[in-house]
Order: structure tokens, then C-alpha cells, then sequence
């Protein structure tokens, strides 16, 4: 009973963490498709980054948005949007605050958290 009860939760454990990947994965892939139009490197000169950054910034979401749905390169893609996430959180979001609805950065601290679990357990089994 001991046995099956512990194969049983690994088996939840490994569906709860795809799935956590695979959505942050959706989500930042989904971001990126509106980064690749040309009107984004007018949004980028408006907070002070130079217009150059649109490829990289577009190809790293999408890319590794794929990464995480699938599974490969899981935590070095955690750790590359978690760096996109801290530049958004203090260069884009700080001054508006906390919540959401007033443009701050909280969805951007969940998904820190989330990309944390990615970084430390890894691709896992499915």
C-alpha cells in the first residue's frame, strides 16, 4: 500500500510540474508572437531601451517558450526568463507598484516563483 501510494503521487507530482511548465512555456510564447511586430521597437525606445533589443528579446521568449513546453534546456530557460522578468519588474513595473491592475509586478513575482520550481527540479519525467 506504502508502494503505490508513493508511485501514485509521483505520478501527480511529475502532471502538477508539467504542467506549470508548460504554462509559463504557453505563456511566454504567446508574449512573444506580439514582440516580433516592428511597432514593438517604438514601445522599447519608449522605456529606454534601444530598438536592437527586439530580436533578442522576441526570439529568447519564443524559443524558450518551446523549450519549456517540451522540455529541453528547462533550466537555463528558467533562468534567462527570470532575468527578463527582473528587468521588467524593475525597469517597466516598480514605480507603478504592486498590483496588477495598476501595471505592477505582481503576476511578474508569480511567475518567478514558477520559473524557481523549473530551475530546481528541471524537465522532470513527462
Amino acid at each position: 500500500m506504502q508502494v503505490e501510494n508513493s508511485i501514485q503521487a509521483s505520478k501527480w507530482h511529475e502532471i502538477t510540474h508539467w504542467g506549470i511548465r508548460a504554462s509559463i512555456g504557453a505563456i511566454f510564447l504567446v508574449h512573444s508572437l506580439k514582440k516580433f511586430d516592428p511597432s514593438w521597437q517604438e514601445w522599447l525606445i519608449g522605456i529606454g531601451l534601444p530598438p536592437e533589443m527586439q530580436l533578442p528579446i522576441a526570439l529568447a521568449e519564443f524559443i524558450g517558450g518551446i523549450f519549456l513546453i517540451v522540455g529541453v534546456l528547462t533550466r537555463i530557460t528558467g533562468v534567462v526568463f527570470s532575468i527578463i522578468l527582473l528587468g521588467a519588474i524593475f525597469h517597466i513595473r516598480w514605480e507603478k507598484g504592486f498590483f496588477v491592475s495598476q501595471g505592477g509586478w505582481e503576476w511578474d513575482i508569480i511567475m518567478i516563483e514558477k520559473l524557481f520550481s523549473i530551475i530546481e527540479f528541471g524537465a522532470g519525467k513527462l
